[in-house]
């Protein structure tokens, strides 16, 4: 009976061997964020003119984000909060501190955080050991172009390969140069569902038209994965 039991143990050794290696040797596929998100994130440009940090909610089901901002350009200090309405169509900029509000057109389209399906997959890696359980994160890094108003633009996404959690884009343009956005203290979910409904000071703020504005921006810098 011994010799039997080894031998039926190495066969389900094998079929285990056969099954993780199968597994390992499966392509990564471009893949779809969580529908809700709440993160902290940090800009940086090439020519290091901005510096920034922003708090960021993000709900792909209503199709709304809400990004407080604060950092450098150049040499002087700005401090940023705007409220994404994409199905309204409406842009709220924020002064929680004066209780003011402005509200202009937004002229983009929601684009949920997702990989694009023409994306080209550049490398898997752990971030941090993969010596022992915990101690790494499996991670892709995706590459294309994206046709902007301006011209095309570069990116280069890295997501986690479970859960499709964004970790850092790159995201470059001939008039921009390269941007670099680093993603932590991802949450899945809505950490305060309130920071995507309009304050109550903003519900008699006229619409306003403005000349020039390029609301693509947000979407290019914090919104793409």
């Amino acid at each position: 009976m011994a010799p039997q039991i080894i031998i039926d143990c190495g066969l389900q050794t094998t079929w285990i061997m056969c099954l993780f290696t199968g597994c390992l040797a499966q392509s990564p596929q471009q893949c779809k964020s969580p529908p809700q998100l709440t993160r902290d994130l940090s800009v940086t440009t090439q020519n290091e003119k901005l510096l920034a940090f922003a708090k960021y909610s993000y709900d792909a089901q209503r199709q709304r984000i809400r990004l407080t901002e604060w950092g450098v350009i150049g040499n002087k200090t700005f401090h940023l909060d705007v409220l994404l309405l994409y199905r309204q169509r409406v842009m709220y900029k924020i002064n929680s501190k004066n209780h003011t509000c402005c509200k202009r057109p937004l002229n983009v389209d929601f684009h949920p955080l997702a990989i694009p399906k023409n994306a080209t997959l550049l490398a898997q890696v752990v971030l941090g050991s993969s010596s022992g359980p915990g101690q790494g994160v499996l991670v892709n890094t995706w590459a294309g172009e994206q046709q902007m108003k301006e011209g095309k633009a570069q990116y280069m996404s890295t997501v986690t390969e479970f859960g499709c959690i964004p970790v850092s884009t790159l995201f470059h343009t001939s008039k921009t140069g390269w941007m670099v956005t680093s993603f932590f203290n991802n949450i899945v979910g809505l950490q305060d569902p309130q920071q995507l409904i309009p304050p109550p000071f903003c519900k008699d703020a006229q619409l306003e038209e403005e000349e020039g504005q390029d609301t693509s921006l947000y979407f290019k810098m914090y919104c793409a994965l």
